[in-house]
């Protein structure tokens, strides 16, 4: 018996490992592209080969496709607006969502109903249809050209309202809300110290599906940004790729440049982001 759970095991683990190493190849190839230069992109798949240790010609592998990226094309300020961008917009998003998700599940007012029901038509409406009349009220309101105008749009996304309504559905008791109002402690005091403790999963699972959002955005900043200064990464990745002229490598560079901020903080939260994907799926 053991020896046969010892065998299972193992096989367990040889699939596990066999799985990463087909996930985990991509990531590799893109960073051993960005260290190639344009003539060297395809001579080899990886590492371009040659008589150095392990059959690897090392010293053709260089860091001028980064040197190029920040001294020369700017990148540092792209990267700095994409951080401002999903940063500031994840903050205001969540806690506005928050807010509101917290208003529907556990306060009783004249259209609570009917908010609801608004909040999941909203979720239904396709983004592309609301570009139009979204640039219309930001031409009306001059925030054309500015942050404001890519932040306010997404400040308080119907999605994460009803996310928040069923995490304080589901997380937050009646009777708890309830001792604490006996208790004398205020609304703004309740939602700080109580309820929001107990989304907390919600609250990092959707600060990272906001920040990702944002930070892979590509359409919104072309339509509201005029000032190529002002551009994010991800538009600044995309312009990188020339009209009759590839630079391959420079484009894995900025791509992975693009890529590891993300990751940093997926592996940051991913413990809250596991946590509120799976919220309410136990009951009890």
């Amino acid at each position: 018996m053991n020896t046969r759970r010892a065998a299972s095991t193992s096989l367990i683990w040889a699939l596990l490992l066999a799985a990463s190493a087909i996930t985990l190849l991509p990531f590799i190839w893109l960073v051993t592209s960005s260290l190639k230069s344009n003539a060297d992109f395809f001579e080899s798949l990886l590492l371009p080969t040659g008589d150095g240790p392990l059959g690897i010609a090392w010293s053709q592998l260089t860091f001028a496709n980064y040197t190029r990226l920040f001294a020369d094309l700017d990148f540092a300020r792209h990267l700095t607006v994409s951080v401002f961008l999903s940063s500031v917009t994840a903050a205001i998003a969540t806690l506005a969502c928050a807010m509101g998700g917290y208003a529907l599940a556990r306060h009783h007012f004249i259209g609570r109903r009917l908010v609801t029901v608004l909040v999941l038509g909203a979720i239904l409406i396709p983004a592309p249809l609301l570009l139009a009349p979204g640039y219309q009220v930001l031409f009306d309101l001059n925030l054309l050209n500015s942050f404001a105008g890519l932040i306010l749009p997404a400040a308080a996304p119907a999605f994460g309202v009803f996310l928040f309504r069923q995490a304080t559905i589901s997380s937050v008791p009646w009777e708890l809300l309830e001792a604490a109002r006996m208790d004398g402690c205020g609304e703004g005091r309740l939602f700080a110290q109580i309820v929001l403790p107990l989304v907390r999963p919600m609250v990092g699972t959707f600060l990272m599906i906001t920040f990702l959002g944002v930070w892979n955005n590509f359409i919104g900043p072309q339509v509201v940004l005029q000032s190529p200064d002002m551009f994010p990464l991800s538009v600044a990745v995309a312009q990188l790729r020339g009209l009759y002229y590839q630079d391959y490598g420079l484009q894995m560079a900025g791509t992975l440049v693009a890529i590891l901020p993300v990751l940093a903080l997926f592996l940051l939260l991913q413990r809250e982001f596991v946590s509120g994907l799976t919220a309410g799926a136990v009951k009890g």
